[in-house]
């Protein structure tokens, strides 16, 4: 493991051989403020145009993976034309676009609790490993607040976001994984030692190939059937047309590992 990338607010970036960790830690429950928010945002960016990283863990440091937003910590509004509730919104905001628009592959591991802008923050991700003790909740209704339900109407049925919504309740590890929230569950002691063997199998595959396969699902999401797989075919003939496609192919026929070219040979 490479000394840390950064370490600000909160939020600690490791990288080991081609997979980074970003790490929640700020303890004792990992209470997001708005700088963490805005390291999230510098950190997820400049892993997505790091050409020796191939995927991103989103782990904590601690107990927990995070209680949710800081509620209680002052925030100073930065122009009259905004204030300071609307700031702290609009940084989470830039903070869950950074993690859902990340150019690699993501994976949370959620130990213990996600709740609020924790659950959030797994929800951005695009695979979810739970520890069998975790919980992930949206409370917001008991602290006055709303927030969070259209992240989770990504994954879930909407009678299912509505009912943790107006209630509050969290659901645990084995309800998350049968509604589909999380994929996969393990054992506290187990889970990240899992979820990185994935991210490595992950990062082994064709660097370009898990960007341009990131871009086409992030655009065919939002689409119909229909136009949402021409969008993924278009995608498909850019990596096609790149020497890494043809080295795929080999590699297959001569049952060895492939040797990419990306990012050294430019993409056609």
């Amino acid at each position: 493991m490479t000394p840390p990338l950064l370490t600000a607010h909160g939020v600690r970036v490791e990288i080991r051989e081609a997979v980074a960790e970003v790490v929640l830690d700020r303890p004792p429950v990992n209470a997001v403020t708005v700088e963490m928010y805005e390291t999230l945002v510098t950190a997820f960016r400049e892993l997505s145009v790091r050409t020796d990283v191939h995927a991103v863990i989103l782990r904590s440091d601690g107990r927990l993976f995070s209680a949710g937003a800081d509620i209680k910590q002052p925030v100073e509004a930065v122009s009259a034309s905004e204030s300071a509730a609307e700031r702290r919104q609009r940084m989470a905001r830039t903070a869950y676009e950074a993690i859902l628009d990340c150019a690699l592959p993501t994976i949370a591991v959620v130990n213990r609790a996600a709740l609020g802008a924790g659950a959030v923050l797994a929800a951005c991700c695009d695979i979810r490993y739970a520890a069998t003790d975790a919980r992930i909740g949206l409370p917001e209704i008991n602290a006055g607040r709303c927030g969070g339900g259209s992240h989770l109407m990504r994954l879930l049925p909407q009678g299912q976001v509505r009912l943790m919504y107006f209630t509050g309740d969290p659901v645990d590890a084995e309800e998350a994984y049968r509604i589909g929230l999380v994929q996969k569950v393990f054992g506290p002691e187990a889970v990240l030692g899992e979820a990185r063997a994935l991210a490595a199998r992950i990062a082994a595959k064709s660097p370009l190939g898990l960007r341009l396969a990131k871009q086409a699902l992030n655009e065919a999401e939002d689409l119909p059937v229909r136009p949402g797989y021409a969008a993924e075919q278009v995608y498909t003939l850019r990596l096609g047309a790149h020497p890494d496609a043809a080295e795929a192919a080999k590699a297959v026929l001569e049952k060895r590992a492939p040797v990419w070219s990306w990012p050294d040979v430019a993409e056609s």
